[in-house]
């Protein structure tokens, strides 16, 4: 096994946390080193070792040693990429000053903490409102920073549908949390005491002592391009329900590759680590000779936010209508007779803005035999001021 960095398995959740101190030690991140995969499994790990190139046709691969500089060739009967997917850090003015960070490692996550602790930072930028510039917000506010968040879209948390996302927006709120939603940065300047000033599209400005990227990742790709391995419309490396690239004797899993979405069907590049878990395990069933397949993803995730926990599995809103498989509104008062419209066999879901309409439409729907269920509520207890004090 070959891994460029200096870490062979770490818990990548966790960074955030030992940025905050929620996690006291750094090797408490450590989830296995080279000595247990030696002993335990009988592999030999080699960390600090960059894979540069691929010799399909005589079936070895390049090796650098990025600690001495040896380069030296390995032979494979079957070879896995898992490259994973390295922080988009977009191209704009000032982007390389000192003080803005991406967090992927744990390196990354001491170098946070180091400046941190040496510039006394009081203020924090936090560009991208998903995972990580969530889980960032909420350790930095624990330490005492004042945060503002930089979105681009409506509302943090894109993934989710609007209405869910009235209770996130009052709990950072709550927190003294800053939010710049419909807003981008275009660039970086330094201010002469050595802070960071953010230019907005709007045209204000945000200083901070420290920025944080999280605006989302892009998968490594180069070195299955080089040996000319098919990439995917999406960006990733093209692999079969066995995570068989195009070529035979090679696989590719995790965050690199493109996979197909189940609720869709449609092909993506989606970076979550249980399903790049289930697809190591399959592709070294392959390997082994079982039939093995890998059904594809429907994204369930789970991230903690100042105290809340927000999960969701599946295709939002905002997807499903740009696809055209929306759901149609069937009118209440059309119900009764338009009720051949609605299906017998498929199960059924109501729900209306308040509650009452689907109550009415499941008890019209139930009378003629069809499998109805009704969500008590509606979307609009999320944006309720009553019901977020409640919540």
């Amino acid at each position: 096994m070959f891994d460029r960095g200096e870490y062979v398995s770490f818990a990548n959740c966790g960074l955030p946390y030992y940025v905050g101190n929620v996690i006291k030690k750094e090797e408490n991140l450590i989830v296995a080193t080279p000595e247990l995969f030696r002993k335990r499994f009988k592999i030999d790990v080699r960390l600090q070792t960059e894979v540069v190139a691929l010799d399909r046709k005589n079936s070895c691969i390049q090796v650098k040693d990025l600690r001495t500089g040896n380069n030296y060739r390995e032979k494979y009967d079957a070879l896995v990429l898992a490259p994973g997917a390295s922080p988009i850090r977009p191209n704009m003015p000032g982007i390389d000053l000192a003080g803005i960070f991406s967090l992927r490692t744990i390196p990354d996550s001491r170098q946070i903490k180091a400046w941190i602790e040496q510039r006394k930072a009081k203020r924090a930028v936090v560009v991208g409102g998903g995972y990580i510039g969530m889980e960032m917000t909420e350790n930095l506010v624990n330490l005492g920073l004042a945060v503002t968040i930089v979105e681009m879209q409506p509302h943090a948390m894109p993934l989710l549908d609007s209405e869910m996302v009235s209770p996130i927006h009052a709990e950072l709120v709550k927190h003294g949390v800053t939010l710049r939603l419909n807003e981008t940065v275009t660039g970086f300047e330094q201010n002469k005491d050595g802070s960071i000033l953010a230019g907005l599209k709007s045209g204000q400005t945000e200083k901070a002592d420290i920025v944080i990227l999280s605006i989302g990742v892009r998968p490594e790709i180069k070195l299955a391009e080089e040996a000319g391995l098919k990439i995917g419309q999406r960006g990733g490396i093209h692999v079969d329900k066995q995570m068989r690239t195009s070529d035979e004797k090679i696989w590719a899993v995790g965050d690199a590759v493109e996979v197909k979405d189940v609720v869709t069907g449609q092909l993506g590049v989606i970076p979550l680590a249980g399903p790049a878990n289930r697809q190591g395990r399959i592709a070294a069933d392959t390997i082994m000779g079982r039939n093995s397949e890998f059904r594809g993803v429907q994204g369930t995730s789970v991230v903690g936010i100042m105290g809340l926990v927000v999960a969701f599995t599946g295709a939002n809103e905002k997807t499903l209508r740009n696809m055209e498989i929306w759901d149609k509104p069937v009118p209440l008062d059309e119900l009764r007779n338009r009720m051949g419209e609605v299906p017998k066999d498929q199960e059924i879901w109501a729900y209306f803005a308040v509650g009452q309409r689907s109550y009415y439409a499941s008890r019209a729907l139930s009378q003629y035999g069809y499998d109805i269920n009704n969500l008590s509520g509606g979307f609009k207890t999320f944006t309720l001021k009553e019901a977020l004090e409640f919540i």
